[in-house]
């Protein structure tokens, strides 16, 4: 710290009157970000523009801030504790005190989150780090300033790729994956029209002498495949270059799709182009069918643009409880309900058994349809006791399925909220650039 009164070994933090006494090493690796910073103070215009007031004879930062919101912030940053919010305080002025001082929500409690997002949401309040007085991570950090443009550039990119909202340019890019996925989509139900493919196999007779006649590319759905292929690459390559975390990158399961979706049309082209001979591709053209097939993982893509997916997905991390839970009861049900099925049906009257429920595993099928109240019809009980049995299977079922419910409900309403929210927070970024 070269700015300060020479041989203090402690500076005082004045929050609202509360007086901190903080030794200069200790102030170095503040975790609060606004703090550490004055130790990068190099004049005194540097340190007016991090605190309020300073007085250089006791070599104390006057900070006009809300005094018990710090003294809450300062003893969770010290590890006594979890953040939630201060007493008889508003939500959104504990949030304005958090991101001054360089916190973030995901600090707060998982109860105090949900209360701020449903407060946030009813209010239409956002708070961001762009806004005035509140600094970023790198220009916190001493030294950071120099990195800060090029650091800026790199997370504008990745906001850009990551969050469809975030932007003018973003939202643009994201319709044209859309369209992409939608063209990638069309032209893959097209060609297992037998038409399509009587069509592809007469182009095929026509230019058989080519070494390369049965590759992607002379046909043209394989033109288009090619392109949207081309697109999906370019685009996961530059996500993966300007991510924060790079193994991070790779475990997200959004990006594992997209590599499953992409890989199989490479394998598929290295195939046909080392086979060569229409006869040797023969023998690996389920292999190519099955690889090109998986290209229907990229509907899954959309769930990067679309809330709706998004929420479906993050409903189903939430609630993996309650779904484990469904599974158990229905796995009992249908182990009772098979079980006993099999031994009115079949199992006590030989000559007149009825041949569906021959045994348990097939009695399985019955019970799952009827217990989901889908009830093909391709097989049913012709016994008095089979049909009775069949009617308790019905009502047990919808029973069993409505008791999860009402949790899966809720929680998916909650991360709808939650996922409309973020997208209204990044809208309001949209719309000021797009003024600008």
């Amino acid at each position: 710290m070269t700015f300060g009164r020479s041989g203090a070994a402690s500076v005082v933090l004045n929050v609202g009157g509360a007086r901190y006494s903080l030794s200069r090493e200790l102030l170095k690796d503040f975790p609060l970000r606004r703090v550490s910073r004055l130790h990068g103070c190099r004049s005194e215009r540097d340190v007016l523009e991090v605190c309020d007031d300073y007085d250089r004879e006791r070599n104390e930062y006057f900070f006009d801030r809300h005094s018990e919101a710090f003294g809450f912030i300062l003893l969770y940053v010290r590890g006594h504790g979890k953040l939630r919010f201060a007493p008889r305080m508003c939500e959104l002025s504990f949030y304005n005190e958090m991101i001054y001082w360089g916190l973030e929500g995901a600090h707060l409690e998982y109860c105090c989150q949900r209360r701020l997002d449903d407060r946030m949401s009813d209010t239409y309040t956002f708070y961001s780090a762009d806004e005035p007085g509140v600094l970023g991570r790198d220009e916190a950090r001493p030294g950071g300033a120099e990195a800060a443009p090029s650091r800026r550039w790199l997370e504008r990119m990745r906001r850009t790729f990551e969050e469809p909202t975030s932007s003018l340019a973003a939202q643009i890019l994201a319709s044209v994956s859309v369209v992409f996925v939608i063209v990638s989509m069309v032209v893959l139900c097209a060609s297992t029209l037998p038409d399509w493919r009587n069509a592809a196999a007469d182009n095929r007779s026509l230019d058989d002498r080519s070494r390369y006649s049965a590759g992607p590319g002379r046909e043209p759905s394989g033109i288009i495949e090619a392109v949207c292929i081309g697109w999906f690459t370019a685009e996961c390559i530059v996500r993966f270059i300007v991510s924060k975390n790079k193994c991070e990158f790779v475990k997200r399961p959004l990006n594992i799709i997209d590599l499953l979706a992409i890989t199989p049309y490479y394998i598929s082209v290295l195939m046909t182009v080392f086979t060569g001979e229409n006869s040797q591709l023969q023998r690996a053209g389920v292999t190519l069918r099955v690889l090109r097939m998986m290209r229907i993982f990229w509907v899954i893509k959309l769930a990067r643009h679309f809330i709706g997916l998004q929420t479906l997905g993050l409903t189903l991390k939430r609630c993996y409880r309650e779904m484990v839970m469904l599974l158990v009861f229905i796995c009992v049900a249908m182990a009772i309900f098979s079980a006993l099925s099999q031994l009115l049906e079949h199992g006590l009257d030989l000559e007149t058994s009825n041949k569906d429920f021959t045994s348990i595993p097939a009695a399985c099928w019955w019970v799952i349809i009827s217990m989901t109240t889908v009830g093909y019809g391709d097989m049913y009980p012709i016994t008095v006791p089979g049909r009775i049995l069949g009617g308790v299977c019905v009502v047990s079922g919808i029973v069993l399925l409505a008791l999860p419910i009402t949790f899966i409900y809720h929680s998916f309403v909650q991360c709808y909220h939650e996922l409309k929210f973020r997208s209204a927070r990044y809208s309001r970024s949209l719309s000021a650039e797009f003024l600008n």
